[in-house]
C-alpha cells in the first residue's frame, strides 16, 4: 500500500481533451518529464491510483495533455477530473536533481544547535527566494529560506533535511 510520505502531490487534473480520454495536467513540478516517468498516481476516492503514462505533449509551461492507458474515451477521462496528480519520491532522483516538493513531510534539523525544528508542510517557490514552510512541534509555522549554502545535508532514505538556519532567524 502507498504511504502518503512515499509520495508527493505535482499537480491536479483538469478538464477531458478530446474524445480519446486524453486530460489536461495542471503541474506545479515537471518531475515526471524530467525523469522519465512510466506512471503516476491519481487520488480517486482518497486512494492514490498508479496510472500508466501512454503519452504527453506541454501546453505550456504549467499545463500539459496526458494520456493514461486504459482511459480511452471522454466519459472515463471525465471521472478523474479534478483529482490530485502524484509522483513516488523513490523514482525523483534518477538525474541527481532534487524536486522541491519531494521535500514536504521531511523533519528540518538545526545543524547549529543540533535540535529538531519541525516538519516541512509547504515548499513556496513565489519569490525570488524559495521558502520552507515548517510546522514547529507547538503547531507554530515557521518560513525558512531554502538557499543552497544554508543545506547541509538532505537525507532521503530517513527524510531529513539539516540546515544551518542563521541565528535568531526562528525567533520572528
Amino acid at each position: 500500500m502507498i504511504r502518503p510520505d512515499d509520495i508527493y502531490k505535482i499537480g491536479r487534473l483538469g478538464k477531458p481533451h478530446g474524445v480519446a480520454g486524453e486530460l489536461t495536467l495542471m503541474f506545479s513540478d515537471d518531475i515526471f518529464d524530467r525523469n522519465d516517468a512510466d506512471f503516476l498516481f491519481v487520488e480517486v476516492d482518497g486512494i492514490p491510483v498508479p496510472f500508466f503514462i501512454e503519452e504527453y505533449r506541454f501546453r505550456s509551461n504549467e499545463t500539459c495533455i496526458i494520456k493514461f492507458a486504459d482511459i480511452d474515451n471522454a466519459d472515463q477521462a471525465r471521472r478523474l477530473v479534478n483529482c490530485d496528480v502524484y509522483f513516488p519520491k523513490g523514482e525523483d532522483d534518477g538525474d541527481g536533481e532534487l524536486s522541491l516538493a519531494a521535500l514536504m513531510g521531511f523533519s528540518v534539523e538545526d545543524s547549529s544547535t543540533g535540535t529538531a525544528v519541525g516538519r516541512v508542510v509547504a515548499v513556496d517557490t513565489s519569490t525570488a527566494n524559495t521558502l520552507l514552510e515548517v510546522e514547529a512541534g507547538s503547531g507554530q509555522k515557521l518560513l525558512i529560506p531554502l538557499a543552497p549554502d544554508l543545506v547541509e545535508a538532505i537525507d532521503h532514505q530517513a527524510h531529513t533535511l539539516r540546515l544551518r538556519i542563521p541565528q535568531g532567524l526562528l525567533e520572528l
